[in-house]
């Protein structure tokens, strides 16, 4: 479907019935709504009615070229002008990667337009604000947003060999044919750097606070980008009702490498409204023994 808005067309994947709860999915990089497929079949057959856009600029429709237009506040604005359009005065947001944060913003800044928050692999933006300071490990790990704010050498490193290093990326662990479906939408003029421009738009206009929804927390423990210091911190940026699910051996790509355990840590969270608090994050050990 296409999603028209002021800011221009958004590309998406729909399903479910019209008048089913809805719920949007936002995805990260380097992907498409695509990365959600399974999950959209899981709601969908639950009778949720799930959206999951392309967003700003992987959708050719809404691609600038300056690296400022892609800050956190005007994506922010694109998930609430695409719920506009969709009629939809409240949602369940559901993030992953750059989609989790973006979720974690909205959810802060929107209370009264979220119902429920699941974010996937991404920490709470100032737990990992946080562990940028003062966790040599998390520093070490996130050096690579630095890197891709170098242009348009990011670009030609990750599209030569026939894009070898971008595929590197999905670590084995997304399937081959979702891998090449992305690697073929990023290779279209313009698109690459689109979406590196997440990276180079800047700090985050403004700060976030606390988040006051239902919330679930994804984290796996094999996460090259998000280690377990921004992780176990995030339960101190969330209010409201909290869950935080530790998935041992799993690596980032949780949504597509493991969609059945998300699927139905996702259902379960709906169904609560996130109503069970959760406080205490559980560790990698006492997550063993559930």
């Amino acid at each position: 479907m296409s999603i028209s808005t002021a800011a221009g067309v958004f590309d998406a994947l729909a399903a479910g019935p019209p008048e089913g709860r809805p719920v949007l999915l936002l995805h990260g990089f380097p992907q498409t709504g695509q990365a959600w497929r399974r999950q959209i079949a899981a709601l969908a057959a639950q009778g949720y009615r799930v959206v999951a856009p392309d967003q700003r600029g992987y959708s050719p429709g809404v691609r600038p070229e300056r690296a400022e237009d892609y800050r956190i506040s005007v994506l922010v604005a694109d998930v609430v002008a695409i719920a506009e359009e969709l009629g939809w005065p409240t949602f369940d947001l559901v993030g992953h990667d750059w989609g989790g944060a973006v979720a974690w913003w909205t959810a802060a800044g929107h209370p009264g337009r979220v119902r429920t928050l699941t974010v996937v692999s991404t920490p709470h933006p100032g737990a990992l604000a946080e562990a940028l300071r003062s966790d040599d490990d998390q520093r070490a790990r996130s050096q690579y947003m630095k890197d891709w704010r170098e242009a348009p050498a990011t670009e030609n490193h990750m599209l030569a060999d026939d894009a070898a290093l971008l595929r590197a990326l999905y670590a084995g662990k997304v399937p081959q044919a979702s891998a090449d479906a992305y690697v073929r939408h990023l290779s279209r003029p313009g698109a690459l750097t689109a979406a590196l421009n997440w990276y180079r738009s800047g700090r985050p206009d403004g700060e976030i606070g606390s988040v006051e929804v239902p919330t679930l927390y994804v984290w796996s423990t094999e996460d090259t980008a998000f280690g377990p210091g921004p992780a176990q911190e995030t339960g101190r940026w969330v209010d409201g009702p909290y869950r935080f699910e530790v998935l041992p051996g799993l690596s980032h790509w949780i949504p597509e490498e493991a969609p059945e355990t998300l699927n139905r840590l996702l259902l379960d969270h709906l169904r609560a409204d996130g109503g069970r608090n959760h406080r205490a994050p559980l560790t990698v050990d006492e997550k063993s023994r559930h």
